[in-house]
């Protein structure tokens, strides 16, 4: 009894040292042309921003796409069509030199620190490779991610996603004043589960299917998304999806440990020692 009350005071204090981070930070935040606040204002309401990298036009595009599509077609292709449930193929792309520059442009940074509140850290990223699959488990869940209070991850589709390849899903952040109660009813589902997830069956009752969110797209679709606050699951496919994931967090995040899949030996890796090096610093 008395261990859970000194970690709830802890965690009291902590919150409260974040928030008061945040508010001297607020003076600091770069400026945002208005585009960029667009985007912003979109993450504050919703959680979610979907635009395509040429509509976000970085100067680094094509550099990046060459470098992904390289590194993805030198993935191995598991031996796991036998498996009912088939994980996701990751590889950590983090030390590729392209790929790592995008993740860092300054235009994608200013936007996330003004979002995040606080001076960001970029991670890294993960190619991935998902595969059909006939019933939902793991990411496939509805779920909220816990690296910190606000997490920012980037998607970018690899291939082209249609319903049949799962699109990723969410429920927008600007329901909750309509669905208060059942918004704690949902996250109070995914606290029993221990957060590991919770199926489609389990939110229908509560948030209506029509009230989700799919969000399909060609290749070089980017969805930016706190994946802290927006509830939100890939969705059960039929084709392979490929993706890149960019994952951000303030400087430092609540949960460091999690982070370190980005750049450590989790998942199978590219070794180019300096960019790595560059990450970890």
């Amino acid at each position: 009894m008395l261990s859970a009350i000194k970690r709830k005071i802890f965690t009291l204090y902590s919150d409260f040292e974040y928030y008061v981070a945040r508010w001297k930070h607020s003076r600091k935040l770069p400026v945002l042309e208005a585009g960029d606040r667009q985007i912003l204002n979109a993450l504050k309401k919703d959680g979610v921003y979907i635009t395509t990298l040429a509509d976000l036009g970085l100067d680094s595009n094509s550099e990046f796409l060459k470098a992904a599509y390289q590194q993805l077609s030198q993935m191995e292709n598991p031996n796991n069509v036998h498996l009912d449930e088939r994980l996701p193929q990751i590889y950590t792309v983090t030390c590729i030199p392209e790929i790592f520059n995008w993740g860092k442009e300054q235009r994608l940074l200013n936007i996330i620190e003004n979002y995040i509140g606080l001076p960001v850290a970029f991670h890294g990223v993960h190619l991935r490779k998902d595969f059909p699959s006939k019933h939902q488990f793991g990411t496939l869940l509805w779920h909220s991610d816990a690296e910190d209070r606000r997490i920012i991850k980037i998607f970018i589709y690899l291939t082209d996603v249609e319903k049949k390849s799962g699109p990723f899903e969410y429920i927008p952040r600007s329901l909750a004043p309509v669905f208060s109660w059942k918004y704690i009813q949902l996250y109070y589902k995914l606290f029993k589960s221990n957060y590991m997830g919770i199926d489609d069956e389990q939110v229908k009752p509560i948030i209506p299917k029509s009230a989700w969110k799919s969000c399909p797209g060609p290749a070089g679709t980017v969805i930016i998304v706190d994946t802290k606050n927006a509830l939100h699951h890939g969705t059960v496919r039929t084709e392979e999806r490929s993706t890149l994931f960019l994952c951000y967090t303030a400087n430092p995040p609540e949960r460091p440990d999690l982070c370190t899949q980005y750049w450590d030996d989790t998942y199978h890796r590219v070794e180019l020692r300096s960019a790595l090096d560059e990450v970890k610093a």
